[in-house]
């Protein structure tokens, strides 16, 4: 059978190492700007020892045998992999397993490693583990290094500058009142609420604003709490970052080698967009029956970046239920979690929240709802003058040429008769609509005033 940990305090003789799970509940949680910025250190050590790891043997062990359920055979290299620890851990775990006739050996490889297979028992506690909870990958960290490499990373200790915004955002021409507005907004850390007609541009900026910042941070596999596993890291969302072009190596906050802890994927600042397919249930810890995990909710996914709630107004739960949820965690920096079983615990809320919409924000909340909220910052069509740097560029992307004369021909004919904004997302639009019929009718890469017309045509609906 599986270990227990009276069992494991038996064997401490024998593997001097080793500790018994540390249940102390989680300290109270310090704010951010208290804590030093670590640019040059490791955030995340690579564990040597089992006390290291932060976890309870037993745990490890279940995740050991699990791993050797799905292989069948496997070597210590295998299950190192498998579970980002160490050779040295793997080693122990498994002495510990064949000390509880989990595991046995096979014949080694040519190369002289040895092969481990599950015993008979093995694979019955293996089965059992399986049924209680199917995780089985990359061995989870604690709450509390959790808790703690979140503050460290925090984006508070990243400044946005003007110059950095508008080097960032130089392609959508937007106004310096616009970027000198943003700006400060995402070094308060309040929540922004960004609203405007379609089409300003606002989906956009909004979705790479976690650029800006310029570094990376450690986002973990899985956490444990008393015992249970919750996936973090989705590669749906979580974008690792490959370090290819190192264009900003003096604000990378995590340099990775051989002393780094695996359990940890160094990745962008996330991201995570949600719409209208918003419901309570994400906000929650969610227990997948057919997996048979927990699945971390949207904010925890989101800490140390942005959470844009988009199209504000459309969500199955109404825009005052969202906010009320968040009350407290905006407040006290904090958020309070439950697990189905009933445990309960608290993470940091370590992000920007961002809101973003169509619709006009005092008739989609009211005022004490606007109070809340740190920025509202509006939207709204270019200048003629940022328009024409936009459309002319994009005619660059397109490797098409366009003159004076048949860009005016645009606005007069179109916008200034149809009383059309100049609104961000229309050059590229049309472009793309002009460019399709250039390759068609293998004319050259010009923009006609005929183009014009039939990109017009057949992106705007006839109102006869």
């Amino acid at each position: 059978m599986i270990m227990t940990d009276q069992s494991i305090n038996g064997q401490q003789e024998n593997h001097p190492e080793l500790s018994t799970y540390d249940n102390t509940p989680l300290p109270g949680i310090v704010l951010a700007q208290e804590q030093t910025n670590l640019t040059d250190e490791h955030l995340a050590k690579r564990p040597t020892t089992i006390t290291e790891t932060g976890l309870s043997a037993q745990l490890l062990t279940e995740l050991l045998i699990k791993h050797i359920h799905t292989l069948h055979v496997a070597t210590i290299r295998e299950l190192s992999d498998a579970l980002a620890l160490s050779g040295g851990i793997v080693q122990i775990l498994i002495d510990l397993a064949k000390e509880s006739a989990l595991i046995e050996n096979r014949q080694s490889l040519a190369s002289g490693q040895m092969r481990y297979a599950l015993s008979h028992i093995g694979v019955n506690e293996a089965e059992k583990a399986l049924k209680t909870s199917g995780y089985s990958s990359v061995a989870p960290v604690p709450l509390t290094q959790y808790v703690d490499i979140v503050l460290k990373q925090t984006s508070r200790n990243t400044q946005i500058t003007k110059q950095r915004m508008q080097a960032r955002f130089s392609d959508l021409m937007f106004s310096e009142a616009l970027t000198s507005a943003i700006g400060p907004a995402l070094n308060s850390n309040k929540p922004i609420l960004i609203y405007g007609m379609p089409g300003v541009g606002k989906s956009y900026l909004c979705r790479n604003l976690n650029l800006l910042f310029g570094d990376d941070v450690l986002i973990p596999s899985a956490i444990e709490i008393s015992g249970n596993i919750i996936q973090v890291y989705d590669p749906q969302v979580h974008i690792i970052s490959t370090k290819e072009d190192d264009e900003t190596p003096a604000e990378t906050l995590i340099s990775l080698d051989q002393g780094h802890d695996p359990r940890w994927r160094l990745c962008q600042r996330p991201l995570i967009v949600t719409g209208g397919e918003l419901t309570e249930d994400m906000l929650e810890v969610n227990y997948d029956a057919t997996s048979r995990t927990y699945k971390a909710p949207i904010q925890l996914k989101a800490n140390n970046g942005i959470l844009l709630l988009d199209d504000l107004g459309r969500q199955k739960m109404s825009p005052l239920a969202l906010f009320n949820r968040w009350i407290i965690p905006l407040e006290e920096r904090r958020d309070f979690l439950f697990l189905p079983n009933g445990v309960h615990f608290e993470i940091p809320f370590e992000l920007i929240l961002l809101f973003s919409t169509n619709l006009n924000p005092a008739e989609l909340v009211d005022e004490a709802f606007l109070r809340r909220l740190g920025y509202k910052i509006e939207f709204q069509p270019l200048e003629v003058d940022n328009y024409k740097k936009l459309w002319f560029k994009v005619c660059e992307d397109f490797n098409l040429t366009c003159s004076d004369e048949t860009f005016n021909y645009l606005l007069k004919t179109y916008h200034f008769s149809n009383n059309k904004p100049f609104l961000p997302c229309y050059p590229r639009d049309l472009l793309s609509i002009i460019s399709d019929q250039v390759k068609f009718n293998e004319l050259q890469n010009q923009v006609e005033k005929n183009l014009i017309d039939i990109a017009w045509k057949h992106y705007f609906v006839s109102q006869s």
